[in-house]
């Protein structure tokens, strides 16, 4: 545990009757000029009894099918509407801004896609990074044969229904948000890793780029983002009844927002040690 918290990543610690629970707080897309030590990360993994991690989601060929021949359901605005049928006039005009910024046309595009463009392309968000604390995770309990427990995988079948499902208006929020990260600009890139790294997790979490990652599909989806929360808070409750040390990889996200998962094991007893998250 002494090795995993000075790799630099933010952690919380469970102590339980039988052994200790590790709570990594994770964010994507971790710039190279964050000063934190992975190798640490790596090299604790190898005396955990086992690691927990995130799932990808489980995508079969016929729903690859499924994209291609529905692709304009997810792409575009439907019947032919534009932006401004859905989005008020301060709204339009902050997207048309940022339009002339970037030579984009986002009258006609699904309002997810255009936010995913405006985080993804335009502010460039991923680019120049590190590995993922799950990535490092990951190799290295597969190299030392340690269990990785996930979460049960959602078929690509179930999120393509729910992200088809979703009227165009519900992912106004997740645009806005994506708005106001590029408008910040790339700054907000390095400060959102510098704030990770000395563990202000509350500055993390007020970061406008956390903030729209958060407030994106399928994080906002009431019953798809519940459900995944539900999933992490039952596999670290079960984990407290195991023997030896439990490394568990998290999305800060999911651990630090307002009942998220480190309230919710608050909630049902647990003393939660680490980083104040409020």
């Amino acid at each position: 545990m002494v090795s995993a918290k000075r790799s630099g990543a933010p952690m919380w610690t469970i102590d339980t009757p039988s052994g200790t629970i590790l709570l990594v707080g994770e964010i994507r897309a971790v710039p190279k000029s964050t000063p934190w030590e992975p190798e640490r990360l790596r090299d604790a993994t190898a005396e955990a009894g086992r690691v927990i991690l995130r799932a990808a989601p489980k995508f079969s060929p016929g729903d690859v099918l499924r994209l291609i021949f529905r692709g304009g359901s997810f792409t575009k605005l439907p019947d032919k509407r534009v932006a401004a049928d859905y989005l008020t006039v301060r709204q339009r005009a902050r997207l048309a801004e940022l339009e002339t910024r970037y030579k984009a046309d986002y009258d006609r595009g699904s309002f997810l896609m255009s936010a995913f463009d405006l985080l993804a392309r335009r502010l460039d968000f991923a680019d120049d990074t590190t590995d993922d604390a799950t990535d490092i995770v990951q190799k290295a309990a597969k190299k030392a044969g340690i269990v990785i427990v996930r979460p049960e995988r959602f078929r690509g079948e179930d999120l393509l229904d729910n992200l088809a499902a979703a009227p165009p208006a519900s992912h106004i929020p997740c645009l806005e948000a994506a708005m106001t990260a590029a408008e910040a600009g790339k700054p907000i890139i390095e400060a959102r890793g510098n704030d990770w790294r000395r563990f202000d997790i509350p500055a993390v979490m007020a970061n406008p780029l956390e903030i729209a990652l958060n407030t994106c599909w399928p994080w906002a989806d009431e019953d798809l983002g519940g459900e995944i929360r539900d999933q992490w808070t039952r596999m670290i409750t079960e984990a407290a009844s195991t023997q030896g040390v439990t490394m568990a990889v998290v999305p800060l996200g999911v651990l630090a927002e307002k009942q998220g998962v480190l309230d919710q094991l608050e909630a049902r007893g647990f003393a939660v040690a680490g980083p104040e998250w409020r």
